[in-house]
């Protein structure tokens, strides 16, 4: 067996037992009597995500095992199913509350001077910032993880899509990582993006004289019940920030951020004019 079948395979065997934790789930809660939406209110999580966790499209934690496991008195049998989950779906818990996270957001903002956000990644340019890591990714595990990123994408494209904000420094758009062809793709595919409903993209120009975040990139995100969450990563490690008064900081940073910044029609006309300029 070639290794990108072994890939492939193993793939496979870690969706069939996210499913299967997610059909377990579905029968211990029927059995106890609740519906999803009953069963998401005692947890005070969103109906959305007992159901995307029932159908095996992501992952059930440990900590709502648990509490799981005695409120529909099932002696343990789900949190013992998250031991033998195949290593590989194990994501650390910092990037799985994240992604659910970013998953049932209904506002998205991103401020990003190093590399493009993810959700507005072509497949090329994802591939070569996975390829550009240090220590290097094998081939197999980068195309895992560009299959992944590119599947977050989806929520751009719902029928009712999150309302999103990207503020991006002038030199991420004018980096031409991977090449010629591969930055001029990019170039179009953000300005296709920069079209679509509810997504405002705005650049911030190199000559502005004002920065409000030297400091370096986040995520704000406000989920379903309204709660104001931000996302931060550094060289070395991740948090993800509940905590109001931090909150409060970095939303003030991303609001100067969009004052500084250009208008996405003006942004749009400078995606015009690197493309024209090709």
């Amino acid at each position: 067996m070639s290794t990108t079948t072994r890939s492939r395979s193993r793939a496979r065997r870690n969706a069939s037992a996210m499913k299967m934790v997610g059909a377990l789930l579905a029968v211990f809660r029927e059995a106890a009597g609740y519906t999803q939406r009953t069963l998401a209110e005692r947890f005070f999580v969103s109906e959305q995500q007992i159901a995307s966790i029932e159908q095996g499209r992501r992952p059930l934690k440990p900590d709502l095992a648990e509490q799981l496991d005695e409120l529909l008195g099932t002696k343990g049998a789900l949190s013992e199913a998250l031991k033998y989950m195949p290593e590989v779906d194990l994501v650390p818990l910092w990037a799985e509350e994240f992604l659910d996270r970013e998953r049932e957001a209904i506002t998205i903002s991103s401020y990003e001077n190093q590399v493009l956000p993810g959700l507005l990644q072509t497949e090329a340019y994802a591939w070569e910032v996975f390829r550009s890591r240090v220590p290097v990714y094998d081939e197999d595990e980068i195309a895992q993880l560009v299959a992944a990123r590119i599947e977050r994408q989806a929520l751009l494209h719902r029928k009712e899509p999150p309302i999103t904000c990207f503020v991006i420094w002038e030199p991420v758009v004018q980096a031409p990582l991977g090449g010629k062809q591969v930055w001029l793709d990019q170039v179009h595919h953000l300005r296709v993006c920069s079209e679509l409903p509810g997504l405002m993209l705005q650049v911030l120009p190199l000559d502005r004289t004002t920065h409000a975040s030297l400091d370096g990139p986040f995520v704000l995100l406000e989920t379903p019940e309204h709660q104001r969450l931000v996302y931060t990563e550094s060289q070395r490690g991740s948090q993800l920030i509940a905590d109001p008064d931090e909150v409060a900081i970095l939303t003030q940073k991303c609001a100067m951020l969009r004052s500084q910044a250009l208008t996405p029609e003006d942004t749009r006309d400078l995606l015009d004019r690197l493309l024209g300029e090709q």
